[in-house]
C-alpha cells in the first residue's frame, strides 16, 4: 500500500509492506498550492510512479488533498470519532491506474459553539489511539495551525486549533517587528531569546501589548536582533500553552511534529512541569496503516 500525507506546502509519501512496515519514504514540495503542470495526477505520479510501476495497486491519502481546494473534497466527520468510523467515511479518489481512498477530516465545536476543523492530524490521532487504547491523553501537533486534541475511550473526543505558526510568520515578515529580528530562520535547537519570550508569556498584560514589547526592547538595546525570533517564538508558544492549560489537558502530552518545533513545545511544557513525550517519527504513516487495515488495504 502507498500512503500520502498531502498538505498545503508539501507531500509526504510512504510505501508500506504488508505488515505495515515502511519500505520507502520520500517528500516533495508539491503541496496543494504548489502543484506541477498536470495538477494532482502529475504530482501523485512524480511522488509514487515508480512504486505503482513496481506493482502497488492501492493508495490511502490524508491531509489538505481532501479539502475544498484539494483533489476531491472529503466531508468532515463530527467528533467523537474512532478509527472504524474514520475508515468508514473514507471517499474514493479517481487516480489513474490505482485504487485510492481519501481519509476524511474531523470537526467539532468549542465550549462557545465555534466550529473547529482538522485535516491530516486525525491520522496521527488514529495512531495514538492504537498505541494507548482506551486511556486518556492529549496530542499536540505543532505547525502552521497547531492542534491540541483529547482522546479517551478509544475515540477522538475534540480538539482546538491555534494559528501560532502562521501568526509568527506574518508578524516576523510583514510588521515593524521584522526590523527587530534577524533574517535567518529559527535553528534546530532552542534559539536564543526563547526562554525570555516564554517567561514574558507568563506575565500579565495582553498579547498584543507583549508583542510590541519586542520592538521597544530592541530599540532600547535590551534584546539583540539574534534573539528576536526566539523571543517572539517563545512568547507566542507560551501564550498558546497558557490557553490550552486553562481549558485543561490530560497528561502526558504527546507531541507529534517536526523535530525543531517539538523541542520548542517540549521546552514550554517543561517550564510548566507538564509531563510530555515525543511521538517519534512517522506518526501519520503509522495512522495510515491502521486505517488501511480497517479498509482491507493491508492484512489485519
Amino acid at each position: 500500500m502507498i500512503g500520502l500525507d498531502w498538505g498545503t506546502s508539501s507531500l509526504r509519501a510512504w510505501r508500506f509492506a504488508p505488515d505495515g512496515g515502511v519500505l520507502a519514504r520520500r517528500e516533495t514540495p508539491h503541496g496543494i498550492t504548489a502543484l506541477p503542470e498536470g495538477g494532482f495526477q502529475a504530482a501523485f505520479a512524480a511522488a509514487t510512479g515508480d512504486w505503482v510501476a513496481d506493482g502497488e495497486k492501492q493508495a490511502l491519502l490524508c491531509g489538505m488533498v481532501g479539502s475544498r481546494q484539494g483533489w476531491v473534497e472529503a466531508p468532515y466527520l463530527p467528533c467523537p470519532a474512532g478509527p472504524a468510523e474514520i475508515a468508514a467515511a473514507a471517499v474514493p479518489l479517481p487516480i489513474t491506474g490505482i485504487s485510492a481512498m481519501l481519509v476524511p477530516g474531523l470537526t467539532c465545536r468549542d465550549a462557545d459553539g465555534v466550529p473547529e476543523v482538522m485535516r491530516g492530524e486525525e491520522t496521527k490521532l488514529v495512531a495514538l489511539l492504537a498505541r494507548i487504547g482506551a486511556r486518556e491523553a492529549t496530542l499536540c501537533s505543532p505547525g502552521t495551525h497547531a492542534k491540541w486534541a483529547r482522546v479517551a475511550d478509544g475515540r477522538i473526543q475534540g480538539f482546538a486549533t491555534h494559528m501560532t505558526g502562521e501568526v509568527f510568520a506574518a508578524l516576523s515578515r510583514h510588521t515593524i517587528l521584522r526590523h527587530s529580528l534577524e533574517d535567518a530562520p529559527l535553528g534546530q535547537g532552542i534559539p536564543p531569546g526563547f526562554a525570555a519570550g516564554l517567561a514574558q508569556s507568563k506575565r500579565s498584560g495582553g498579547l498584543l501589548h507583549q508583542i510590541f514589547g519586542l520592538r521597544t526592547r530592541s530599540l532600547m538595546g535590551e534584546i539583540e536582533q539574534r534573539e528576536g525570533a526566539g523571543f517572539l517564538s517563545g512568547l507566542l508558544i507560551g501564550r498558546e500553552v497558557t490557553a490550552v492549560l486553562e481549558l485543561g489537558v490530560a497528561p502526558p502530552i504527546v507531541i507529534a511534529g517536526a523535530d525543531h518545533l517539538a523541542r520548542l513545545y517540549a521546552a514550554a511544557l517543561d517550564s510548566w512541569d507538564i509531563p510530555n513525550e515525543s511521538a517519534g517519527a512517522d506518526l501519520a504513516a503509522e495512522g495510515l496503516t491502521v486505517i488501511g487495515r480497517q479498509l482491507g488495504m493491508l492484512p489485519a
